[in-house]
């Protein structure tokens, strides 16, 4: 597929015009989401300076890979905001357009006189989703902001490793996958609102908050208890045994019991149901208390057996059990194959390409990957000519260095 295909009709999104402004993981990834089940998700990038993302991570024949799968089924165009010619031409596109996602500092549209006052008054319905580090207002606004600020400030780090080691930050973008989710879902809320008003509004993500809303009740823990919760490893102060442990063959499986059940289960498959009479076993934080017991029970029987021979018979006694997978195994897990989860796409570019597929499915409208992340400006005439624009007004943007 090129990137002039359309969306299939029955694309749930189709008809829907996305302008992707930001750069970098949240925003992006937002706009990639909405693109993904149909929308007609246009690019904005620099004429001089790409996305940074075509450029993070590994890369092959100088093509970065991370934005074939960022990128992905967005029409890719330059244009220069702080150009008269580019804020003119983006406020016709503004005037054609469902949804702009940016992630500027606060004050920079306004800087280019490009601010919800201008934006809304060529377009009413229009949706302007502002991802920034730590939101539109308040003391940290016009920082630079990042999703590591974020996993630190929200307390991840800080609750995340072992209890004697330092605070540990994950190693990808979570704060900023996190944010992505989040304002997607937002943008979808604003849609729906304006279904019912015929207006558009404002979204304001903060990649300090959705973050922190996935850590769960840490803040009322605190409120009530005075709690905080401390690092405890793989472990989990809510229910035990709980974590990694290794097998005789060297890999590693994870263990869950947070069903009472299910530890039930574990105990008798390990040869240990007399625990389970112990009255601490009846609650998962009490069985959290004694977690050196359980976790010597169900390691010690774990070391014993291959990796194979572990998993099966977890499975046989219906407890959870899974393998500790890297990147290999996941390419070839059969229940990842069985869903499609990595799904190969054609790219002219590069040629087949396998990534993360779209992220759930839809019985009746479903999403598809139409093609990989294109290069740099590459739709940057077609989008124009559909917006009106004549040879001779690309060529005098050009000139003015706003294309």
């Amino acid at each position: 597929m090129t990137a002039s295909t359309p969306a299939p009709p029955k694309a749930p999104l189709a008809g829907l015009r996305v302008l992707d402004v930001a750069t970098l993981f949240a925003g992006p990834m937002a706009a990639t989401l909405l693109g993904d089940f149909g929308a007609d998700v246009i690019k904005i990038e620099h004429p001089r300076k790409p996305d940074p993302s075509r450029g993070h991570g590994p890369s092959k024949d100088g093509v970065g890979l991370w934005w074939k799968m960022l990128g992905r089924n967005k029409r890719t165009m330059t244009l220069d905001l702080s150009k008269p010619g580019g804020r003119a031409t983006l406020l016709r596109l503004a005037a054609r357009t469902d949804v702009i996602i940016e992630n500027f500092r606060p004050g920079t549209l306004e800087k280019w006189d490009l601010g919800w006052p201008e934006l809304s008054a060529v377009n009413p319905r229009l949706v302007l989703a502002r991802v920034t580090g730590f939101g539109q207002f308040g003391p940290y606004a016009h920082r630079p902001g990042f999703g590591t600020l974020a996993e630190a400030m929200s307390g991840f780090a800080a609750m995340t490793g072992e209890p004697d080691a330092p605070p540990t930050l994950p190693p990808f973008g979570l704060a900023d996958a996190i944010a992505g989710l989040t304002t997607a879902y937002a943008v979808m809320t604003a849609l729906a609102a304006r279904e019912r008003t015929g207006e558009g509004q404002v979204v304001d993500t903060a990649l300090i908050e959705p973050i922190l809303a996935a850590l769960g009740p840490q803040p009322l823990w605190y409120d009530q208890l005075g709690h905080v919760q401390p690092r405890t490893g793989n472990r989990s102060p809510n229910n035990a045994p709980r974590g990694v442990y290794r097998t005789a063959d060297g890999t590693w499986v994870a263990v869950s019991t947070s069903a009472q059940s299910v530890a039930e289960r574990v105990m008798h498959l390990v040869g240990r149901p007399e625990l389970i009479d112990e009255p601490w076993f009846a609650t998962g934080a009490d069985r959290a208390r004694h977690a050196d017991v359980l976790d010597e029970a169900v390691g010690g029987w774990i070391a014993a057996r291959t990796r194979t021979d572990v998993l099966a018979a977890f499975d046989k006694a219906e407890a959870a059990v899974a393998p500790v997978q890297d990147v290999r195994d996941v390419m070839a897990d059969p229940q990842y194959q069985a869903l499609d989860t990595i799904t190969t796409v054609d790219d002219p570019e590069l040629g087949p390409l396998r990534m993360q597929n779209v992220l759930f499915r839809l019985s009746a409208t479903p999403g598809a990957i139409r093609w990989a992340g294109r290069p740099h400006g590459a739709d940057t005439e077609e989008v124009l000519t559909e917006l009106g624009l004549t040879p001779d007004d690309l060529t005098a943007l050009r000139a003015e260095g706003a294309l």
